[in-house]
Order: C-alpha cells, then structure tokens, then sequence
C-alpha cells in the first residue's frame, strides 16, 4: 500500500487524528464561525456552505527513476480575473502512482457564482520530504499534470463525485510530455459542523511476522465508506518499530470526520516498508459505537485477512484501552453564554520615542492625518476587539512621561483625569483623542516601567472576577524597543 506517507522518516508520523486536526487547536481550514453568523443575522441563508474535498489519483506519470513518483496535490481557485488562489495543500504520498490523500481541503460553496477550482500535482524531490509542505517551492518540484472544474460539478453529482483526466496544463504545452497524465478523483462533502469528539487509545496483540528476516513496524489506518462502497482515510497512527503488541498514541475522531457514530469504519494494521509497499497484517469493520462497547467490555477483535477464499481470521486482536466523548466549544460559545473581551491600552511616553514636534519622531502627529507607528497599533488591535465589549469603555493610560509640573509617573491617565478609577475613555476614537491630548500635556521622560501598568490592569481584571463577571482582558502595551 504506497498510499500512507511512506518515507522513511516523515512518513512514520500520525497523520489526520490529532486535536489540531479534528479543531481541537489551530487550523487555517476551519469554517469561519463570525462570518457566517454575520450572513445570517441578515438573512442570508444556505447561500454559503462549506464544503470539504477529499482526493485519490490513478495512473499518475512516474518522474522518479529507482522509485515510484512522491506526488502532493495543490488546490487553487481562480478569480474573474484569472488570478490564482492557493486554498489549500494535501501532504506527500510516497513511492505511489495510484496515491490517496488523507488531509483534506476546505472551500466556500457560493450558489450565486461560479467557482473554478484547478489542480495541480507534484512530484516531491526526497531533499524535501521532511519540509512542510506548506513551505515547499512548487517550481523546485516536478509536475505531474493538473485537472479543472467548476465547484458546482462535484457537488451535482448524486454522489458528490467527480473524475477529471490529468493533462500537462497550459504552461506546459509544447514540452514532450504526454497529454494524459493519469486521473483525479474528487469527492465532497458538507462540513456540518460537530463538537463532540471521541478519543481512543488503540493497542494490537499478537501481531504475526510479515517476514521471516525484518521486523515488524505496525501502524493503523482508519477509514470512513462514502456512497458507492469509496472508502477514504481520515487519520494514521504513528509507527511503532519492532513491537507485536504495540500500543499507539490517543486518537481524536470528530464526529463530523465519520458521519456518525454508527457509521461503519475499517480500520487496517500495516507493517511499515519504506518501499512504500506496506503489507497489510489484518483488518476489521467497525463503528465508533462498536469500539466503544469493545472499550466498555475489556474484551478484544479478532482481525482478519482478506483471501481468495474468504477472510482469515487471525489470532492478532485490536483492542480499544480507552475510550471517551467531549464537547469542544468554540469561542462563539463563549459569547453566547455571556462572556466579554475587555480592551485596555498602555502607550510608551519614554524620550527614547523622540521629539514629538519632529517628523522622525514616533509620536509625530502628520497634519495630513496619516496615521503615525502608535496610532495604527491601536486602530488595527482595537478596532478588532471593540466589538466583544458591551460598553465599549476601554482603560488607557500612559508612561514614562512627566506630567507638567510634576514627576515623572509611570503609569496615568490619557484622558487626563487624576483619579485611579476614573482610567476609562468612550470608543477607540476616545483612545486616539485622549493620546493626542496627552502628547500635549506631557513631557517625555523615562525609564521603561511595565510594573505599574500591569499591576493596575491586573487589578481591574481580578476585581472583574471577584464579582462574577465572565471577562477576558487584553492589554496592548505599546513601547518602542532601541535595537543594538
């Protein structure tokens, strides 16, 4: 099997089944919960879906000469204007001309527009399998030819799937290439979005020697069937060398990758080759809820062995050491159930900032309006977090500067008020007057103090909490920092 990253070293890595993966942490491919909330506070329903595309090729050109061709697929979108848009990239398969993805690629579906996707693959070189792929050069890879079609395409078939032949695309005309260069299989879903996820740690017994003279590196693959009987990857454990009883690291499934917990999986054990080849040592079929009765039980499952005269069942068992489901919430959660992002800001009114009234000065006011360093800090943070605060009531205050007939202080008031709960100004426009005002009403001193800052937001936060109020608070400190 040449389809499960096979190289010998980036290759014995777990793909797919990791927090990050099911959305437990950060990813760039998550749906974007503000925008959609936003479209539907105003009416806009099921004209946007998100849309999940899962890939496999058949027939691909072989580029490499003592092993079959490495390819990764890259997806585009095309604009009107023809510009290309990357989306997304799977990661490398191994010595595979018939390869299957796991990772797969998020899109925006829009009814109202036409939405071309182009696909390009690519052979990786072996200097760059341990890179991620995210930053591989593509012109330091070979190609292997590229397909296109409208997003409207896929998801009208009644099986959400589409085959497209590969072809050496247009920058390629002309070169000696032939013009089919194999077949792309696409396939796709809605992303209904789901946040329970199931967490196992799966372990083998027994495991049976593939071969007499090497040792046995097991690792699983668990699949998901799709209309038509397609299975498709969503996650593989790592490998573990010379171990018949291994035991592999937590696996996270959302439920969205399986459709449901009834849903039926296949899950393989593999003997890790670095060929690519990988020779499978059994196999069973089971749903989520199966697994998590097998957990419940203590009991194991005889793996099988598929043969021309049927399955051999094997005395390899798997079995699932623990088992559990948890809610992730996401940061909407948080708003609904009433919590605030509270904003406050410091500014630093060090001398090391320069003469206001100078042009090369970081606190120089342009007459024209431009915005100068400190003003464009605070417009690109704060305009961002304004509207996670109800009241819209920010602390701001200064320091490191010495007010006029009076030492130098190290933590007060933009807005020019003497009193210690009097710190708070109306909207970002209020920050941005209270700090010109304050420009003018002070004189630059030093040194760079944080303490009295950050003791006073510290206190505003914990009396917050002390009161039972659901507050986050986030304090921009902006300072200049000289450079040796």
């Amino acid at each position: 099997m040449g389809n499960c990253c096979s190289d010998d070293r980036g290759g014995r890595a777990a793909i797919g089944g990791t927090p990050t993966d099911i959305g437990l942490g950060n990813g760039n491919d998550a749906p974007n919960d503000a925008v959609h909330l936003y479209l539907r506070s105003r009416g806009y329903h099921g004209l946007f879906s998100q849309i999940q595309l899962s890939f496999s090729a058949t027939g691909l050109r072989d580029r490499d000469v003592l092993s079959k061709s490495d390819p990764m697929l890259v997806v585009y979108t095309r604009g009107r204007d023809g510009v290309l848009k990357e989306v997304g990239r799977t990661e490398v398969v191994l010595n595979s001309l018939n390869p299957k993805w796991i990772n797969t690629v998020n899109v925006t579906f829009q009814f109202e527009i036409v939405q071309t996707m182009l696909f390009r693959l690519y052979d990786v070189d072996t200097q760059f399998h341990q890179i991620d792929v995210k930053m591989l050069k593509l012109e330091e890879q070979q190609f292997l030819g590229e397909a296109s079609c409208a997003l409207s395409e896929i998801i009208t078939k009644s099986n959400r799937s589409l085959t497209l032949d590969l072809t050496h695309g247009e920058e390629y005309t002309g070169l000696s290439c032939p013009q089919n260069c194999g077949r792309l299989a696409l396939h796709a879903e809605e992303c209904i979005s789901s946040k329970t996820a199931a967490e196992m740690i799966l372990r083998c017994s027994e495991l049976e020697h593939k071969n007499l003279f090497s040792r046995t590196d097991p690792f699983l693959v668990i699949s998901r069937y799709v209309d038509g009987g397609l299975s498709i990857p969503v996650c593989k454990t790592e490998v573990i060398r010379s171990d018949l009883k291994p035991t592999w690291k937590p696996v996270f499934l959302n439920i969205q990758q399986v459709g449901s917990k009834d849903s039926p999986l296949v899950i393989e054990c593999f003997n890790f080759n670095s060929s690519g080849k990988h020779d499978l040592i059994g196999k069973l079929k089971k749903s989520l809820l199966d697994l998590e009765k097998l957990h419940s039980s203590g009991t194991g499952e005889n793996l099988a062995l598929p043969t021309a005269a049927g399955d051999k069942i094997l005395k390899s068992q798997l079995f699932v050491d623990t088992f559990s489901e948890s809610t992730q919430h996401t940061f909407l959660d948080y708003l609904a159930a009433g919590f605030e992002v509270n904003f406050m800001v410091a500014v630093d009114f060090t001398a090391s900032n320069g003469n206001p009234r100078l042009p090369d000065s970081l606190h120089y006011i342009d007459p024209s309006g431009r915005p100068n360093a400190y003003q464009r800090a605070i417009l690109e943070v704060g305009e961002v977090l304004q509207f996670y605060d109800s009241d819209r009531r920010f602390p701001a205050w200064g320091f490191g500067a010495r007010p006029i007939d009076g030492p130098v202080c190290h933590c007060f008031n933009l807005n020019g008020s003497s009193s210690s709960t009097s710190c708070e100004v109306e909207g970002i426009q209020g920050i941005m007057m209270a700090y010109t005002s304050a420009l003018l009403n002070v004189s630059l001193a030093g040194p760079t103090l944080f303490g009295p800052v950050i003791s006073n937001a510290a206190q505003i936060a914990g009396q917050s909490l002390a009161n039972g109020h659901h507050r986050y608070f986030v304090l921009l400190i902006i300072t200049f920092m000289e450079t040796p």
